[in-house]
């Protein structure tokens, strides 16, 4: 009998426990109580329920799916006694055929985290594309969790098991998903390509980044669109709708990368939208309205040290002295452009005009591990924050460590700790309010010496701008009653600021509605980090779709992951959303 998801809401509950039996080793409560909340409108909504049972659950039974699970190529799997969903999944990854010195690697790790956290070791060895995790894969992320805490390690251990159970269920409902993995494996196809050969880097108008956008473009043609790469780089698609004169949807992300950075990040935001557009296209479904997706070329800033060039391009807002900046080679913007093939004297063409634009809807990675500590796929962004930066320099007097007393002493570095348990403090009241202090360096130091100088940074981010600038206001108040105290000099130099963008509520609305009727629940945050929608917005209403990153929440990390079942989910809300979409 083919299971369906019509069927699992029609039948008993005790069908129902025993159709999903598989799922959670050893577990039948957890369906069984998941049972009460039918009818599930669609299959993500079932796996949000399942998943809700074993966050509600208590820590004693969470402990106990926990230890319901085989080690990784254990005695148990060694004697052919795990269930048959857990002897499949170890043998696509190739735990059953380990070499000698693996299995003892598999062995010693299985009996230290045992040691350490009192349960064993739990990791979805389907890779976030759906294929097999490598043995040496496998074992690294064994290694790198070993170090964590209990109560992160217990929550990650619920997380695999969660990504377990959904892709149990997609094979028992046959459910293929329609955008997932080819997010999924698009993204592995373009994280290939990097300016370093250790780890993804795609930085502005190197060769690795001229042939992503190849790419897009060719993935963008064979998906309906007309497509163009504008004199900046951005790479366009327009989806045009079968009404004359339309207005145009806009959105789209960046494709250019940090250093060492993720496959998502940005792309996501690309790579998406093409696969929805390919999807209506085979339909031959056309929307009321264009649906330009757009590429953006640069946002991160890795070669020129200037963000959001795609972007603000399309908003007519692109600095033409950018052009004769250098990089580290001594290479001009103009340079690399002109020998990308692309004309800088026809970059103002690339500005859209305002009135011709609907909106601009901007899906991205959380980068955060806010959505991964819900147990949510997908959020809604409310706003993007906005960003003050500061370089401060303490100076005080260097004096022999061993003969000054403590009452007479002006450490910078002492200072320079003040404030930053400070910044800490003052940034933790409130909920959309983040200080950082990433850069702490005392010049010339000696271990025998005290600071006489101490050089430290300041980047305070709030949803809004009064929040951000009267924490901003209270730090600097705080250094210099800190630097007066201690008779320690202060220089405070900003170095940029950028507003806070909001989302504008009747896009968020539709987002929100879009994401209710996937049968996922609704929730709205900030983003902390900067996105392309901070230019767009200075041009139209812009808002933006959370997909929740795994591994933590690290970003910009060849870490940072999702799954193709939440990069599905997004997929179908961004989908109906379209297909829903109300103009202002």
């Amino acid at each position: 009998m083919t299971i369906t998801l019509d069927h699992l809401n029609r039948c008993g509950a005790e069908e129902f426990t025993q159709l999903l039996h598989g799922l959670y080793e050893h577990s039948p409560w957890i369906p069984e109580r998941a049972a009460a909340q039918r009818p599930f409108a669609t299959i993500a909504a079932l796996k949000q329920s399942l998943q809700g049972v074993v966050r509600q659950a208590t820590e004693e039974e969470q402990l106990g799916l926990v230890r319901a699970h085989p080690e990784l190529a254990g005695k148990a799997a060694l004697a052919g006694e795990l269930t048959a969903e857990s002897t499949g999944e170890q043998a696509q990854a190739g735990l059953t055929h380990c070499s000698a010195d693996e299995l003892a690697t598999l062995h010693k790790l299985n009996a230290g985290y045992n040691a350490k956290f009192g349960f064993p070791f739990i990791l979805a060895v389907k890779g976030p594309t759906g294929n097999g995790l490598s043995r040496q894969e496998i074992i690294a992320a064994f290694s790198r969790r070993l170090r964590s805490q209990r109560d992160d390690e217990l929550a990650e251990c619920l997380r695999q098991i969660g990504r377990i159970a959904e892709m149990r269920l997609n094979q028992l409902l046959q459910a293929e998903l329609q955008f997932g993995a080819t997010i999924m494996e698009w993204s592995e196809v373009i994280g290939a390509w990097s300016d370093d050969a250790d780890n993804l880097t795609c930085a502005y108008m190197t060769d690795a980044h001229r042939k992503t956008a190849a790419q897009l473009a060719a993935w963008m043609k064979e998906a309906g669109m007309e497509v163009s790469i504008d004199p900046v780089g951005n790479v366009v698609g327009r989806y045009k709708s079968d009404k004359p004169d339309a207005k145009a949807l806009l959105t789209g992300s960046h494709y250019d990368t940090v250093r060492n950075g993720g496959k998502y990040d940005g792309r996501e935001g690309i790579l998406l939208p093409i696969a929805v557009v390919k999807h209506l296209n085979e339909r031959g479904e056309r929307l009321p309205f264009d649906l330009e997706i757009i590429g953006f070329s640069e946002e991160e800033g890795v070669r020129y040290q200037s963000t959001f060039l795609g972007s603000n391009a399309v908003i007519g807002q692109f600095d033409m002295a950018l052009l004769d900046k250098a990089d580290a080679q001594g290479i001009t913007m103009r340079e690399a452009l002109t020998a990308a093939g692309h004309d800088v004297s026809k970059i103002a063409s690339v500005a859209r005009k305002p009135e011709d634009v609907l909106a601009f809807v901007e899906v991205h990675i959380e980068q955060g591990p806010v959505l991964l500590g819900k147990g949510l796929p997908t959020g809604v962004v409310t706003s993007i924050a906005g960003s003050c930066r500061y370089q401060v320099e303490l100076t005080g007097l260097a004096s022999h460590a061993g003969t000054t007393p403590m009452i007479m002493r002006k450490d910078a570095a002492a200072a320079a700790a003040e404030i930053v348990l400070y910044v800490e403090d003052r940034c933790g009241r409130e909920r959309s309010l983040v200080g950082t202090v990433g850069q702490l360096q005392v010049p010339d130091g000696s271990v025998n010496v005290i600071p006489g100088a101490c050089k430290l940074s300041l980047d305070i981010r709030a949803a809004d701008d009064a929040t951000r600038d009267a924490a901003v206001t209270d730090i600097l108040n705080q250094a210099e009653a800190v630097c007066a105290r201690r008779q320690i000099g202060l220089k405070i130099t900003k170095i940029m600021q950028a507003p806070a963008a909001p989302c504008a509520p009747w896009l968020v609305k539709q987002l929100a509605a879009a994401t209710e009727r996937a049968g996922i629940e609704v929730f709205e945050l900030p983003s902390g980090a900067g996105h392309d929608a901070m230019a767009l917005a200075r041009m139209t209403d812009v808002a933006m779709l959370f997909t929740r990153c795994g591994s933590g929440g690290i970003s910009h990390n060849p870490l940072e992951t999702m799954t193709a079942d939440d990069a599905e989910v997004s997929a179908q809300i961004f989908l109906d959303f379209l297909r829903q979409f109300q103009t202002k």
